[in-house]
């Protein structure tokens, strides 16, 4: 759908910048009108732009960007930590408490395919600013209903409400994709993802600070540290972000990128990591009271770890693909998460916690590498499709970007739902078998799977075709060369 935006103002130069039409006295290089700030024109490709204009402005709105999606982040994964504070008198066994912080996965996969169109519908800025004072609504009702004799269904209905938390990835990464030129995307994507990742342990900490000082009676001082951050974060997107007109809905290229089987096998590859990684992090503390017996301090000083180290290795794993090919780089990831899923398997069936520790940890770690390598596929494939088709130069990397770009979403929301399947694993675990392995052992041939379907289709068919040496003048059936450098 087309953004709404009055007619640009004529420039001189494609280079320029121009606002909405300014109102008196406003002399910027960014018009500001009641409808917000607006950056008429934007060519990042541009170097010149780029480096006299396009990449202070840029970098900017990234920073920005990060500290909402990081406080999204955070209250996406509240209920990680309220059930911590969830002792004996709260009435919710471990079922409970493993369905209650899986329905913000649910909620937040399905708000990211709406969330990724609000960025050209209402603009970067504006809907940084609209999801932001969204999370107040959670983060207020969840204040008000943390106390013993809440009924289940109102831990339901406000943990639910965490789910708007979720969808801000997919607006912030959509909305800093359109600001930066190809050559930077990777690492720009990768800063905003790690950092709104990073959300989750922080969040964990915080937890972990009240529990160890004020007591696992008192969650509401959690609140009382989000409310006023998420405030902060809103005005400081009001104040300090931009705009970017050019960027539209393309409805053609959604329908084109759901039509494209190669979408819905990075969703599923995509569930394996960033699945993995939400799954884990909000299921992680629970484990470790359900299976080891941990006391509330004791899990609380334990779950941020994994998540922390899971969000700050993404950006690593989008390099390593940059320079090894991401298919190469997902696969080996996927047979180490599928190493460390055996070595949880055991420690689990032994209880063994210093094991437990080491294999769950690696899992958090490879989720992360695996998630920066997933995404620079996305591009990849489809500029490999371009040139497949026969494509070339400009017309090639606007056909991949155009396709790429509403993949993105698609396999966003898709990752989500990993984290959904991971936790009612969980909970059907401990229901039947009073213990996580049987939902280990299921994770284990999960990641054999996602490793075998990434050599087949992304590794396999380039290998046969660069033994057969195939015409460049091949049709794209006839060229699964194409992928070789996925």
């Amino acid at each position: 759908m087309p953004s709404p935006t009055p007619t640009p103002t004529p420039t001189p130069t494609p280079t320029s910048l121009t606002g909405r039409p300014p109102a008196p006295g406003d002399d910027g290089p960014v018009a500001r009108t009641a409808r917000g700030r607006w950056i008429q024109e934007w060519d990042p490709e541009d170097e010149t732009f780029w480096r006299t204009k396009g990449e202070r402005i840029a970098t900017r709105n990234l920073v920005f960007s990060i500290l909402s999606e990081h406080i999204g982040f955070s209250i996406w994964s509240l209920w990680s930590v309220m059930v911590l504070f969830m002792g004996p008198e709260y009435g919710v066994d471990p079922a409970g408490k493993f369905f209650l912080v899986a329905l913000p996965t649910l909620v937040g996969a399905v708000l990211r395919v709406p969330y990724t169109f609000a960025v050209a519908r209402f603009g970067g800025r504006n809907w940084t600013v609209v999801s932001a004072v969204l999370l107040l609504v959670p983060a207020t009702a969840a204040a008000v209903v943390m106390e013993p004799g809440t009924s289940y269904g109102t831990f339901l209905l406000v943990g639910a409400l965490t789910g708007v938390g979720g969808g801000n990835f997919a607006s912030s990464m959509t909305n800093i994709n359109a600001f930066y030129p190809l050559r930077k995307k990777g690492w720009a994507l990768g800063l905003n993802a790690g950092g709104g990742n990073i959300g989750v342990p922080v969040i964990q900490l915080v937890g972990l600070l009240v529990i160890g000082t004020a007591g696992a009676a008192h969650p509401r001082i959690v609140l009382a540290v989000y409310i006023p951050l998420i405030v902060v974060a809103a005005v400081l997107a009001a104040l300090c972000m931009d705009n970017l007109a050019p960027v539209r809905n393309d409805g053609g290229a959604v329908r084109e990128a759901a039509r494209d089987p190669h979408t819905w096998i990075m969703s599923f590859l995509y569930v394996g990591t960033f699945g993995s990684f939400i799954g884990y992090s909000f299921a992680f503390g629970l484990v470790l009271q359900n299976q080891f017996d941990r006391t509330p301090l004791q899990a609380a000083s334990l779950t941020f770890i994994g998540p922390l180290l899971g969000s700050l290795i993404r950006p690593v794993g989008g390099r390593l693909a940059d320079g090894l090919g991401g298919a190469r780089v997902t696969l080996w990831n996927f047979a180490a998460m599928a190493a460390a899923a055996l070595v949880v398997v055991y420690a689990s069936a032994e209880r063994s916690l210093p094991v437990f520790l080491v294999g769950f940890i690696a899992l958090f770690v490879f989720s992360g590498l695996g998630n920066g390598s997933t995404y620079k596929m996305i591009p990849a494939i489809f500029r490999a499709k371009a040139l497949a088709r026969g494509l070339t130069g400009e017309a090639a990397e606007t056909y991949g970007r155009r396709l790429s770009g509403a993949a993105m979403g698609l396999i966003g929301a898709a990752g989500g739902l990993g984290g959904l399947a991971i936790n009612l694993a969980f909970r059907q675990s401990f229901l039947t078998a009073h213990s996580g392995t049987p939902a280990f052992v299921s994770f284990l041939a999960f990641y054999a799977l996602c490793a075998a379907l990434t050599w087949a289709v992304y590794l396999r068919r380039a290998r046969q075709a660069e033994g057969a040496a195939q015409p460049v003048a091949d049709t794209a059936r006839s060229r699964p060369a194409v992928y070789a450098d996925v």
